[in-house]
Order: structure tokens, then sequence, then C-alpha cells
């Protein structure tokens, strides 16, 4: 007998109704914001009480052994195709009902991650696959992959609208799966920085900061280009560097892009003025370091990153947000939350927070569109929206089997 789900209801009142989603991504304690982003949704869905405890698969590096906590039940290795055909059985023989597929070209092995599709063409459980990363110009393999994802998943997610626009141009009638759904945030209370600041020791300085796993992707390097002018005007003003070289890049090139930025701290003068936080941080001192910030600051370099974490945290928490356009700023720019500078231009960094830290009026008042605007991004709302659409996808499943 076929079970049914209604679209509607996102609460089944008996536990048997319930539905079991596994989880295909990278999960902590791997570091990785994917690993990160996977877990806040898991645990905002288990909150919810609306499906069953969760299944994660997770995507481990090849060299990669970590201590996972009972949830994940499956692993997969990255570069062993063997393993994600095994992955797919494994499901397949369970009682999981669905699939959420975080997807991100660089965690799957083979050309642009293909044997990503080597999995999904065995797996016979519906799909939802969640895109991290949408490609404004994609070579032939990487759109291959992409049109293997969209015909073997039920609905693709895209964390800005703009998303459904550039996928519309790209992948056709394919496009009637997209549905959005915000990247998720932390709820938290809207605070005045000058609370965390003494307890973090910063106390009476002016906080910027930039947080998440660096790498030369985040164009750090010009948002300390900017610094000098504006130290000038105000030797009060720290920048505050958080989180560790992305495990992947230490892989590859150790802490040479870190070296790279101490060198310039140094060759502007502005030790007093940059602090680096080598740590991985939980997401309660994450938190408390936005809290305890003046101004935050994205200087990404490229235009085609599609979500970020570090943007939702900070809108969440009521930030003051100067960032580079790439796609999903594009958005919060336009709508008059954060202010936009240019890509590669320390000068229109410097320019901006100058805006800001010279009228006050003007620094609150992005701050409370921040924090008014992220209400709806917060982790409860985007749990129930995955949950909604699980249940849809399910049930539209389920019709394609009643006979007409």
């Amino acid at each position: 007998m076929t079970k049914k789900y209604s679209a509607n209801k996102s609460v089944p009142h008996e536990d048997g109704g319930k539905i079991s989603v596994a989880y295909l991504s990278t999960f902590p304690p791997r570091e990785c914001g994917i690993a990160v982003y996977t877990k806040e949704l898991v645990d905002a869905i288990s909150i919810l009480q609306a499906v069953k405890p969760p299944a994660i698969v997770a995507m481990n590096d090849r060299l990669g052994h970590y201590d996972y906590s009972i949830e994940v039940k499956y692993q997969i290795v990255q570069g062993d195709i063997e393993s994600y055909i095994k992955a797919a059985s494994y499901i397949n023989e369970s009682d999981i009902d669905i699939v959420n597929l975080q997807h991100e070209y660089g965690l799957f092995s083979g050309v642009w991650g293909e044997h990503v599709i080597t999995f999904l063409e065995k797996l016979k459980k519906p799909v939802i696959t969640t895109l991290h990363t949408i490609l404004l110009e994609p070579v032939m393999d990487a759109k291959r992959v992409m049109e293997g994802i969209f015909q073997h998943s039920d609905f693709v997610v895209v964390m800005a609208r703009l998303g459904i626009k550039m996928l519309e141009e790209q992948y056709g009638s394919l496009v009637d799966k997209i549905r959005y759904i915000p990247h998720g945030c932390p709820n938290v209370p809207y605070l005045e920085s000058g609370l965390h600041k003494k307890s973090l020791g910063l106390d009476g300085r002016v906080v910027l900061s930039t947080f998440g796993l660096l790498s030369r992707g985040k164009g750090i390097e010009y948002a300390i280009d900017a610094l000098p002018q504006l130290v000038k005007e105000d030797s009060r003003i720290i920048y505050l560097i958080i989180g560790v070289t992305h495990p992947e890049v230490r892989k590859q090139e150790g802490e040479t892009y870190r070296s790279h930025l101490q060198s310039l701290i140094e060759s502007f003068g502005l030790e007093k003025n940059v602090r680096f936080v080598n740590r991985f941080l939980t997401r309660n001192e994450v938190i408390r370091y936005l809290q305890a910030t003046d101004i935050y600051i994205i200087p990404y370099p490229n235009r085609e990153q599609i979500s970020s974490g570090t943007l939702s945290y900070a809108l969440s928490t009521g930030k003051a947000i100067v960032t580079t356009p790439f796609l999903q700023a594009e958005e919060v720019i336009s709508d008059g939350v954060v202010m936009g500078s240019n890509f590669k231009d320390p000068h229109s960094i410097t320019d901006c927070v100058t805006t800001l830290l010279k009228n006050n009026e003007t620094l609150e008042k992005y701050r409370t569109r921040a924090y008014a605007y992220s209400r709806n991004m917060i982790w409860p709302n985007v749990a129930m929206k995955y949950v909604n659409l699980a249940y849809h996808a399910l049930q539209s499943r389920d019709s394609l089997l009643i006979p007409k």
C-alpha cells in the first residue's frame, strides 16, 4: 500500500505517519561550511518533531577519518565510486523515504563531481537537492553534471531568488523543479555591540570583522588594504579575521595565504589594528563575536557565490554590513538592507565604512534593516519550508503511482 502525505500538513500527529529523511552532505566534526549548514538544518528540523530522527550519509575526503555522532548512518569516501553505489543501495534497502542532497561541485569526486550522478542514478528514493553554488558560465562538464542533478531530483532548492533566473536561462524546461528557500540563520536577540566587547578583550574598540574558513577566494586582502585610511581617522578600529584556514586549502598550500595577509598587515603597520582569531568556532562563539561587531565586512572578490552563511549570520545579529555584490548579496543590496562596495576595490570599502562610522543614524538604519530582513530566514522558518517540501515531493511521487 502506498503511503500518502499531505503537503499542507507539516506536522503529522501520529509518530507512525512521520517520514524518514536522509541527508547526503559533509558533516561535523569535518571542518566545512556545508557541514555546519547541514548540522544546523538537521537540528532545526529535528526540533519541529515533524519527521523521524535524521540519517546522515557523510561525505568523507579521501584521507579523512572522523568521530561522527550517532546521526551518521553511512559514509562515502570521496574518491571511491563504489562507495557512492553502495550508499545508494543502503538507502534503497532502508526505511528512508527521501534524500536531501547538499550540492557543491568540490564535495564529490570525478570530473566536476560527476560521481554524485552515479549515486543519483542508482537511488530509487525521491531527492531534494540544495545548491550551494550556481556557475554564471559553466563549462560543458559542469553543465552536464547540473543537468544530471536536475534530471534525478524531484526538487532543486536555491538560496537566492536570483538563482532561479540564472538556472532558467541555462537549463530551460528543467526549472519547474526549482524552489527558493533562504539560507537559515540563528534566532538571536538584537543587542548593542558593547555588551560583548569587554569579555572578548575589545572594550573601547571600534570592531570590524569577517568570519569563515580562510581561503584566497574570500578577498580578505582587500579589506586589509582598506584599513590604513580608516585607522588614520580613528585609531580605535580593530579588524577581526575570524576562522581557521579551510582544510582543503591547508592540504594544498598550508598557511601560505594567512602568512601573506600577515605580511600585508605588517607592511601597513597595522599589527595593533588587525587580529586573527585562528580557531574553528562553535556557533555560540561566532554569535558572540558578531554581537561585539560594529560593522561586518564581506569582501568576496567574485560574483558567483549564491549562498553565504556569513551574510546570513551577520543579518541575524543586526549588523551594519559592507559587502561586495556577489549573487546572494545583490538581493539584499538592492533592497537597501546592506551597503554595497565594489569588487577588488579597497577604496570602496573605505568609503562605505567611513560613511557608517561618521553617521550614527545611517549605521543604526542598516542595523535595524538587517535584523528585520533576517526574521524570515531564522532556522525554524527554514526548517518548516524543507519539511513541507519533503512531504510535497513524496505526495507528488505517490500521485504518479495512482492509476488514472
